[in-house]
């Protein structure tokens, strides 16, 4: 019998199929897409105002993303297993670049089909600089893959720090580190608001100011692995924390009425990744409503999301120049060739793309020797 697979956050792993993971993912990214809806006008009220706050999609990916590679890097660690690093990267690299190349490739290739003519030199693409190096006023397109860059500085970072700590486990330590880094995002944040620094360029995209997110979904991962009475505690009571995780993000949601205001830029990322992380949390647990049953079509635009975060700008822009050319076609028949695009394309790139190169992969892993980690815990020091 096998088993479904669930993907990571943004970008994938191999876990036992959630269908609450698997909803929250699919909110996220048709939340993040309604949001990109103001390069073709927006949505008719009152829909806009949901769209409005379509940004947050990407905090809730970041939240997925550190739960579960969180959980993947830290349970291995936690038995006394070594940190095979090699393999960790390359199911990273399948995952990840083959899609992206060829978006990549497009937008670099293909100007005309740009939503917008100005694009950042291709080698920040490649180096995943993009986000900190973006001048956002000239080169817009394809600036969505900013988030992609922060998702790999943590795939690059994270491993590491987590071996680290884990080799003297310590309550002080870990709870010192995430303090410390999520302390250092508001004070950048809150540096560069006071100066009048630029939103987009300064607080927003670099990676330094948007771990909060990461950062929340790593600690329940910490909290699954090194507290599982704790973590089961929680599991029970799902159906409080998803209310109470909503009412903290409806807060947050208030603070971020003015996005550049103080508050919000020092205050509101940690609260939302916060009201978000529980929602994940509820989501984790079949004992609650959240993640008891699947929705329909949740869990494709959930296996698709990445190629549909990719590709939905290119989609809609060319959905805009030919709905140029047929005035009559407006409001909801409009919002349908939006979307049935917007899918079409997502999935284009998903089957023909992703899933080959996925289908490689575990080609090759099966294949792949034992690799050489840094040396395990004793796994009872790890776990207790």
């Amino acid at each position: 019998m096998s088993v479904a697979v669930q993907p990571a956050g943004f970008w994938g792993t191999s876990m036992p199929r959630l269908p609450g993971l698997d909803l929250l993912r699919a909110i996220a990214i048709v939340w993040v897409m309604l949001f990109h809806s103001w390069m073709i006008g927006g949505l008719a009220q009152p829909f806009q105002a949901v769209a409005d706050y379509g940004w947050m999609g990407v905090d809730l990916f970041f939240v997925l993303s550190g739960y579960l590679i969180g959980s993947q890097v830290l349970a291995p660690l936690c038995r006394g297993e070594p940190l095979r690093l090699g393999e960790f990267y390359l199911r990273r690299a399948f995952r990840i670049l083959p899609a992206f190349l060829v978006v990549l490739v497009v937008y670099a290739g293909f100007p005309s089909l740009r939503e917008a003519p100005g694009m950042q030199p291709v080698w920040q693409f490649l180096t995943y600089t993009m986000n900190l190096l973006i001048d956002y006023r000239y080169n817009p397109a394809f600036s969505h893959a900013w988030s992609l860059c922060v998702e790999e500085h943590f795939y690059l970072v994270f491993p590491l720090l987590a071996w680290l700590l884990s080799r003297r486990p310590s309550r002080l330590a870990t709870v010192s580190t995430c303090a410390g880094v999520m302390l250092a995002g508001m004070l950048l944040r809150g540096h560069a608001a006071l100066r009048g620094m630029d939103f987009l360029e300064s607080i927003y995209y670099p990676t330094w100011t948007r771990l909060d997110g990461l950062l929340a979904g790593v600690m329940l991962a910490v909290l699954q692995t090194w507290c599982p009475a704790l973590w089961a505690r929680l599991q029970v009571r799902a159906n409080a924390l998803a209310p109470l995780g909503m009412i903290v993000v409806a807060a947050a949601i208030w603070l971020f009425r003015d996005r550049t205001s103080l508050a919000a830029d020092v205050l509101g990322y940690p609260l939302l990744a916060l009201g978000l992380a529980l929602v994940v949390a509820a989501a984790t647990s079949r004992q609650g409503w959240l993640g008891r049953r699947g929705v329909p079509g949740a869990g494709w635009i959930a296996a698709v999301s990445y190629s549909l975060y990719l590709s939905h700008k290119l989609a809609m822009h060319q959905v805009q120049q030919v709905l140029a050319d047929h005035p009559a076609i407006h409001g909801w028949l409009a919002f349908a060739a939006y979307a049935a695009t917007i899918l079409a394309t997502g999935a284009t790139l998903h089957y023909l793309v992703e899933r080959p190169f996925l289908r490689l992969r575990s080609r090759l892993l099966r294949h792949r020797p034992a690799e050489r980690g840094p040396a395990p815990l004793p796994a009872a020091q790890a776990c207790d």
